[in-house]
């Protein structure tokens, strides 16, 4: 049984009709469009498509809008510019297009002087090329090079340990949220998230949206991480974003903090990502390294809600083997989740709501039981979100939604099976007898089944939630 969530970003080698069709049969639960190479009618073309292919298969499936962010970029050169170590370079605020000699090159960004200081360590070509800062004017940063290597055109900055004083979204994220939300995707995930406002001016756009998607901040860099506790409230979901983050921050802290973060969704009760580099070897090679196996393997222990893959299914050769790959892994894992992990409502924070301890007393129950499902009967998500949450030792979470834009949100937390049914508000349990014969027919339940019910019941004129159990 896999629990763990199949995250697969979309590009060259995978946005056909066909191919969608083919990766949601592997097993892919949420599909990610990276606007940092996404054109508008592409995004239109593409969620039209995943629609269709979902509806087909009579399933529920994610989609995240991943937005660009800011970047700081070197400018553009004749040719490339081979840097030795100890050589000095200049580095210009405001000199694109200008004649610039052989040891120098622009930067995109205006206020890169007034950020950095003398120094400083600056990460060229996502962190390939080292740079120390030795002085700096009001238009130029001189700097000597820590490490060799070509320098190409339009390379990314990261500046580690500086706050920049960039946007949290910029005039195209501005334009590319709007088109997320006139196709209705089910999350966006907002990048370089450094404080807890960079999350409420992306919640100030689409406040009054007519279907909201919900908000996954990814954790990107070292101000993040010391801002961690501010950051996952406010967000419905993190993302433990590798690439940059590894850059960012030192490569041997980089385990560390990943588990910090699993460890803190789980604890204030968000879901929590973990992305890049999972299967970047399957980028060019049809087999897994037995460090990328290791890695996923731990990522199911630490029960992440789910993993992704970037380049592995953007332009890789072998997009559907990848996440064969990590179904093959996932499952298997999972299967033996209980001997590593467990059920978290021990350790959720402040589970004081009346729905909280709803939910942990049929957790409780579903565990004790050994209950195959547990089935959620839910209006808005929530009683399967803090199923999910504690993370059942044996039981599935299968959600039952009135509608499909509910059950796309639910794709993404770990163990739960959306499927749509239709309520009958006025008799309860006509609703579950219905859903019951519903899961037997699709095979997501058998005669002589285990469940735990969480559903309202009728007591007169009262309408309450309750804990169940029934035998199928």
């Amino acid at each position: 049984m896999r629990r763990t969530k199949i995250i697969a970003t979309l590009g060259p080698a995978t946005d056909s009709p066909e191919m969608l069709g083919r990766l949601v049969d592997a097993g892919v639960n949420v599909f990610r469009l990276n606007m940092s190479h996404a054109k508008h009618d592409w995004v239109r073309r593409v969620v039209a498509d995943i629609r269709a292919a979902a509806t087909v298969r009579q399933t529920a499936v994610g989609i995240i809008m991943d937005t660009q962010g800011p970047a700081i970029r070197t400018g553009d050169l004749p040719v490339p510019i081979a840097l030795r170590l100890g050589q000095k370079f200049t580095l210009y605020v405001g000199a694109a297009g200008l004649a610039l000699g052989p040891d120098s090159t622009s930067v995109n960004y205006e206020n890169f002087v007034h950020d950095i200081s003398v120094g400083d360590t600056i990460l060229l070509d996502n962190g390939e090329i080292h740079m120390k800062v030795l002085a700096k004017s009001a238009s130029r940063v001189e700097c000597e090079v820590l490490t060799e290597g070509t320098l190409g055109s339009r390379r990314h900055i990261n500046l580690p340990g500086v706050k920049v004083s960039l946007p949290a979204l910029t005039a195209k994220d501005i334009a590319d949220v709007q088109v997320g939300l006139e196709v209705g995707v089910d999350y966006i995930a907002l990048s370089f998230v450094r404080e807890a406002k960079d999350l409420l001016q992306l919640k100030a756009m689409i406040e009054h949206a007519p279907r909201r998607p919900r908000i996954i901040a990814k954790i990107e860099d070292q101000l993040a991480v010391k801002n961690l506790e501010e950051i996952v409230p406010l967000a419905d979901a993190i993302m433990v974003a590798r690439g940059d983050l590894g850059i960012e921050c030192p490569y041997w802290d980089l385990p560390v903090i990943q588990r910090r973060i699993v460890k803190t969704c789980l604890r204030i009760g968000r879901p929590v990502i973990v992305a890049t580099h999972m299967l970047e070897s399957m980028i060019e090679n049809p087999m897994p390294t037995r460090a990328e196996v290791t890695d996923i393997t731990n990522a199911v222990y630490e029960q992440a809600d789910a993993i992704m893959l970037s380049g592995e299914t953007t332009t890789g050769r072998y997009p559907l083997r990848c996440v064969e790959v990590f179904d093959r892994i996932t499952s298997h894992i999972g299967a033996n989740i209980e001997r590593f992990g467990g059920t978290n409502y021990q350790e959720a924070a402040e589970l004081q709501s009346p729905r909280m301890k709803l939910v942990k007393s049929a957790v409780v129950l579903a565990n004790d039981l050994s209950a195959t499902a547990i089935l959620a009967f839910t209006l808005h998500g929530t009683m399967a979100w803090y199923a999910a949450w504690m993370r059942p030792r044996h039981s599935r979470i299968i959600a039952l939604c009135d509608n499909q834009n509910q059950a796309n949100t639910l794709t993404l937390f770990w163990g739960v099976t959306p499927i749509v049914i239709p309520f009958h508000r006025d008799d309860p349990e006509r609703t579950i007898g219905e859903a019951i014969e519903i899961l037997l027919q699709r095979g997501h339940l058998q005669r002589g089944d285990t469940t735990v019910i969480i559903s309202t019941i009728t007591l007169g004129a009262e309408v309450a939630n309750a804990v169940q159990t029934r035998q199928i």
